[in-house]
């Protein structure tokens, strides 16, 4: 077979580009983060054409990214899963061996290892949002962080609603796919749905976009519910309000892990996430999940409402104990 000569770098470019009408915006964020490893280790290499990349030198990257990044085995399994579709990938415009990308060896996890069980909450989420609704009403970390606990939706949905979303009457929001307006959702067209909302939340939404909400108009037209003067929230800004107000000197509490605020680098403004108390939107998310799980809501409803499937459900955000499980099967028991 007859290789075409292809830097690390313009293969990166052309793959991501090729899959941006394929995935998400998060998934080439997050596939651009990974391989960018990749490309630090060519650099290092002296390696400017990937036809002259072999199984051996994918099996030391391996090892270089393990020791370099001392990477926790379920890390270093995503990283080396996305180089293997990167290298497929490039067999498929010849700019690698054929079938180099069943030498990219994947670490095999043990049971439990592929499941990530850091989240908000109940307790910690209710003192945040009373917090916030004492001393934040109606602000947009408020709006955000109340969104996100109450309806699980991921933070890409979050970004991705507009004002018409919002069904003041309804009591509703309603979760749209629009990639050509450059919001799309995980799961695309699958993951459109409406949410139900409650009257508390509703109450907040209301006085939001009356009070606080910048009126915004995008060139297409659309108008985001959750806008800065600078237009539509990015999701950067969304996950910095997570991380912000999930720090509990945030919120008057003091610091659990003996900082002190004159020193501890979390404290700056875009450093939040490196106080270990702190929650991205995911672990939010979850939290939210597993608190309706331990209020008695059906897996099918919940599955629904976050728009993930029950399997998913079951292993990733279910981080109930077994005893609460029991406790919750207990009220069955007069059917017997």
């Amino acid at each position: 077979m007859s290789l075409e000569p292809i830097d690390p770098e313009s293969a990166l470019n052309l793959y991501l580009t090729d899959r941006e009408n394929e995935v998400s915006q998060a998934t080439i964020y997050s596939h651009r983060s990974r391989l960018g490893h990749f490309l630090r280790w060519c650099d290092e290499q002296g390696i400017t054409n990937l036809n002259d990349i072999s199984g051996r030198d994918l099996h030391y990257f391996r090892l270089w990214r393990r020791d370099e990044g001392s990477l926790k085995p379920v890390t270093e399994k995503t990283q080396i899963d996305t180089l293997r579709v990167f290298i497929r990938w490039l067999e498929s415009i010849d700019g690698v061996e054929q079938d180099l990308h069943t030498k990219v060896l994947s670490p095999v996890l043990g049971d439990g290892e592929n499941v990530r069980t850091v989240m908000l909450n109940e307790n910690r989420a209710k003192a945040i949002l009373k917090h916030l609704y004492k001393f934040e009403y109606a602000s947009r970390p408020h709006v955000v962080l109340t969104l996100l606990w109450h309806t699980m939706m991921r933070v890409g949905a979050a970004h991705a609603l507009d004002l018409g979303d919002y069904d003041p009457k309804d009591r509703s929001l309603r979760v749209v796919h629009r990639p050509e307006t450059g919001t799309p959702i995980k799961n695309k067209e699958a993951g459109q749905r409406f949410i139900a909302l409650s009257d508390d939340v509703c109450t907040i939404l209301n006085d939001w976009i009356e009070t606080k909400r910048v009126n915004i108009v995008e060139e297409s037209g659309r108008q985001p519910l959750l806008a800065t003067p600078k237009g539509r929230c990015h999701t950067t800004t969304l996950r910095g309000d997570c991380y912000r107000w999930t720090r509990p000197c945030e919120i008057g509490i003091e610091c659990p892990h003996n900082r002190s605020p004159e020193t501890c680098a979390a404290i700056k403004y875009d450093e939040a996430s490196k106080c270990p108390s702190s929650r991205s939107p995911h672990a939010i998310r979850r939290g939210g999940i597993t608190y309706a799980l331990n209020q008695g809501w059906p897996k099918p409803a919940v599955s629904d409402r976050a728009n993930v499937s029950e399997g998913v459900l079951e292993k990733h955000y279910d981080q109930r104990t077994e005893q609460e499980k029991m406790e919750q099967r207990r009220q069955y028991l007069s059917n017997l």
